[in-house]
């Protein structure tokens, strides 16, 4: 069984009870018994509010340059003269931001969290200035690149930040707000990018990086130096590193590729996911084989961690997946404009924050915190299954079952990030959060080509998967997109029906952190 040294300071070295997260052992610490919580940190709840905030805006920033730049691209195209490539403004910053999720978590478990925001924020706000000054497309591309590479950290390394200043039992409130920046980032990030680039020229999109990035890294800098400091010095692992984000970055260009660009046989798909599952098997090799491997196997075993990661990341792939797909939906069964399409996803990706606001306070007080997320889970397929079964619906009745469907998988957003950082050593918060993060970055793209596979197969024919289709210019009639939509409706089901089923397999250890208070005592 691998251990862990934790470093050694002058800091007193206690035993550490789940009731009792003001002390925690700094000896040597086996994976599986590792101590569930941090020591609370020497700040202030306005210290910890100020860092939150920081935080968030951060994080927002980053998911914002996901969707802002959409509607600006045929304004980008019409400047570069060039709208073959224009995907790939897209694409390379998905690519880069999946590929680098594990590596900045390992990162900050061995050189610390504020170096390697530093390095994250950095690289995205020079990403940005990069962006906005581009000559031609090409630069543009390599820019956006950049951008993902920084952007890619932030996430992961602003939860587990959150880890090391907030026990898991409190945790799940704080999932809950960022789940809000990324909800608020989907909506406002196209209109956004629109009104700029139709009043203002289009590199203002990256410009506006700059001021509100380095407002939050001033915030935030000052109080990281006060957060408890968990990182363990060892080597770093570049091959295992290298070998992981390879094998990503292929299997992300097959499931961004197969069945549009290429078709799924065709002999580079072929080729590419060959040499996916060769990198992926020299990945698993060499990790076993090593001291100290980039991402350690074992963490992604046991009783908690993977059932944590493949439940969440079912129910973000759903998520991404459905909405990706709904406008064809909406515009062709509905007669919807592409304006009225968007504003039909807010169910979908508003509610969710809800579910997820409510899961995370719940599990301040419950001591079965599992049973919202089940519950949410098995509801939200069930809200499918129904419209795979009944639709077409009354357009009220369907977004009424999307904004169910919505609230149920929002449930296990803060169960999978607390649930699996309460079973991992301190020493291993980052690691395990970067993991997280990079498998369901992939769950959203195998759900999105999943999706795009089942609908172009019953529909018999290649369309352009969420591009305006101006109400059936492909000349799709409505019963058929209606029959080719019940699969899409039918899987999404399948998705959170299997998500429920690991929320119940998962163990619910304990949640480390202040105890719950006890009814007052009735006076005399």
């Amino acid at each position: 069984m691998n251990r862990i040294e934790q470093p050694r300071d002058d800091a007193t070295h206690v035993c550490i009870s789940p009731d009792d997260p003001s002390a925690i052992s700094l000896e040597v610490v086996d994976i599986v018994d590792a101590p569930p919580v941090a020591p609370h940190a020497p700040l202030s709840s306005g210290e910890i509010r100020t860092i939150v905030i920081a935080l968030v805006l951060t994080m927002f920033l980053s998911a914002l340059d996901q969707t802002i730049v959409a509607t600006a691209l045929p304004t980008i195209g019409q400047e570069f003269h060039d709208v073959s490539n224009l995907s790939w403004v897209i694409t390379a910053y998905l690519l880069a931001s999946t590929a680098v999720a594990p590596v900045y978590g390992t990162l900050s478990d061995i050189y610390g969290r504020r170096s390697m925001i530093l390095i994250a924020a950095g690289l995205f706000l020079v990403g940005s200035v990069f962006c906005a000054v581009a000559p031609n497309l090409l630069t543009l591309i390599l820019a956006r690149a950049m951008q993902g590479i920084g952007g890619g950290g932030i996430l992961p390394l602003v939860q587990t930040v959150v880890a090391d200043i907030v026990s898991p039992r409190e945790r799940g409130r704080y999932q809950g707000y960022f789940s809000g920046v990324w909800v608020a980032a989907g909506i406002g990030g196209p209109v956004l990018g629109g009104l700029i680039a139709e009043h203002l020229h289009w590199s203002a999109i990256f410009w506006i990086n700059l001021p509100f990035g380095l407002f939050a890294l001033a915030l935030l800098l000052p109080k990281l130096k006060k957060i408890p400091v968990y990182h363990r010095r060892r080597k770093v692992d570049w091959l295992g590193g290298v070998l992981l984000m390879a094998s990503a970055v292929m299997l992300l260009l097959v499931l961004t590729w197969g069945g549009h660009r290429l078709s799924w046989f065709s002999s580079t798909i072929l080729a590419m996911i060959g040499s996916a599952t060769v990198l992926a098997v020299a990945f698993v090799w060499h990790a076993k084989t090593t001291d100290e491997p980039f991402l350690p196997i074992p963490l992604l075993a046991g009783p908690v961690v993977p059932f944590a990661i493949v439940a969440g990341s079912c129910a973000i792939g759903a998520n991404i997946a459905m909405t990706v797909h709904l406008p064809l939906y909406y515009e062709t069964v509905y007669h919807l404009s592409a304006t009225e399409s968007g504003m039909a996803l807010i169910p979908l990706v508003a509610i969710s924050v809800v579910g997820a606001w409510i899961t995370g306070h719940a599990m301040v007080k419950l001591a079965r915190y599992k049973r919202p997320a089940i519950l949410g889970s098995f509801a939200s397929a069930l809200a499918a299954l129904t419209l795979a079964i009944a639709t077409p619906l009354p357009l009220w009745a369907m977004l009424t079952l999307l904004a169910i469907f919505a609230f149920g998988l929002g449930t296990g957003f803060p169960l999978s990030i607390v649930s699996l950082q309460n079973a991992v050593a301190r020493a291993q918060v980052g690691t395990a959060t970067g993991a997280l993060n990079f498998f369901r970055s992939l769950m959203a793209s195998f759900a999105v080509a999943l999706f795009s596979a089942l609908l172009l197969a019953a529909l018999g024919r290649d369309i352009s998967i969420g591009e305006h289709v101006s109400g059936g210019s492909y000349g799709i009639s409505e019963a058929d997109m209606v029959a080719a939509f019940r699969y899409i409706f039918g899987a999404g089901a399948a998705m959170l029906a299997a998500a429920g089923v690991l929320w119940i397999m998962m163990e619910e250890k304990p949640l480390a952190g202040p105890a719950r208070k006890p009814p007052a005592d009735m006076a005399e």
